[in-house]
């Protein structure tokens, strides 16, 4: 159980960063990008053979994320001059070329080159060796204060919405009493599975086995990219960013350049996605071209959605309830329903399909988007 629940606290953690990556391009710019694996599957493979060649982990992911910001410039001076559905149509496209190019090409692994179709495997992966006592308790210390700042953040994030509410009844405004509701329901949710994940992981790594080392790196690093992301969307060129979402028009008179940031948002977002990339592949030790399949880019829009475009915080709630929910139907609805696998996985994403279709309904801006700064489409 507890092993599963690190495995779960890093999917999450990945596809969270991931979706960072599509939240910045979407949510805070319009940018329609239905080919998001491209990047990941880039990430992923430079980290790999790049890891291959005696080169560090960490450098290497560096690099990777350099290589899917690059592959962002590329699409972006080929479509954003032109109207939004043609970057919808070459992302779309790009992410299917890419993973069939990897699938055809032989790959430098080693000294040797390998055939893309039969996958990459026995690739080194971070903190893989046990590390001594004096590491594990340091490792244990940095999960710790993680923990601490995490629920810092939650009670401030709830509290915040506390003031705002009480601040509007002062002025006899119908005051943020729903926004209150949902933050403290979210934030006793994830108060709850950090809870989980720092008790499991505190004893994985006093206990030590690599995927709780893993675990810790995936979660340091998804804590640092939110942390900048909430930094850059609130900084003017963040507001830019929503101008450009909302209008480009507005920017474009204000004398802002507004291809140029577009481009830079399709590169930033790229490169966390090649962040993420890293980490799929680190996680499942062995990556092969099917793994990269254009159903991971929808799974990505999913938790956008169902978070709240527009919102980092929503889009982390998002990863959760997306794998809360994988693992909870994985583990029940066998016994409740007699299909077989196939079927079973058929219908889990009906179900999922319909509650977005629920949602879009009762609450179209997400769970915690805000209806009223969303003008998109309008």
């Amino acid at each position: 159980m507890i092993e599963y629940l690190i495995f779960l606290a890093i999917s999450t953690a990945t596809f969270a960063l991931f979706s960072l990556g599509l939240n910045l391009q979407w949510g805070f710019t319009g940018l329609i990008n239905f080919g998001h694996i491209a990047f990941m599957t880039l990430g992923a493979y430079t980290t790999v053979l790049l890891s291959f060649k005696g080169v560090p982990l960490f450098i290497s992911a560096i690099v990777g994320a350099v290589v899917a910001a690059l592959l962002g410039l590329v699409i972006g001076f080929a479509t954003l001059r032109l109207r939004e559905d043609y970057l919808a149509i070459v992302t779309i496209g790009t992410g299917e070329l890419i993973r069939l190019v990897v699938n055809n090409q032989q790959l430098p692994v080693g000294n040797t080159w390998v055939d893309g179709a039969f996958g990459v495997q026995s690739y080194p992966i971070p903190l893989s060796t046990p590390p001594n006592l004096f590491f594990r308790f340091l490792m244990i210390g940095l999960l710790t204060l993680l923990f601490a700042v995490t629920a810092f953040s939650l009670w401030r994030w709830i509290s915040s919405a506390k003031k705002s509410r009480i601040t509007d009844a002062a002025v006899y405004k119908t005051g943020s009493q729903q926004e209150f509701i949902s933050r403290l329901s979210v934030g006793i949710i994830l108060g709850i599975l950090a809870t989980a994940i720092y008790i499991s992981g505190v004893i994985t790594l006093y206990n030590y086995i690599p995927k709780a080392g893993l675990m810790l790196v995936s979660l340091l690093v998804l804590a640092f990219v939110f942390w900048r992301l909430e930094y850059l969307v609130r900084s003017p060129w963040g507001r830019v960013l929503k101008a450009i979402r909302e209008d480009e028009e507005i920017p474009k008179a204000m004398g802002k350049n507004v291809f140029w940031y577009k481009l830079q948002s399709l590169m930033l977002g790229g490169a966390i996605a090649g962040v993420a990339g890293a980490f799929f592949a680190w996680q499942l030790s062995a990556i092969y071209p099917d793994n990269f399949q254009p159903q991971l880019t929808f799974d990505s829009w999913i938790m956008v959605i169902l978070g709240g475009s527009g919102n980092n915080i929503g889009t982390i709630l998002g990863a959760v309830i997306y794998f809360a929910y994988d693992a909870v139907t994985r583990e029940v609805l066998p016994r409740i329903i007699p299909l077989d696998e196939a079927r079973l996985g058929a219908f889990r994403i009906m179900v999922i399909g319909l509650i977005l279709m629920v949602l879009m309904i009762w609450r179209p801006q997400g769970i915690l988007g805000k209806k009223e700064e969303l003008t998109l489409g309008k």
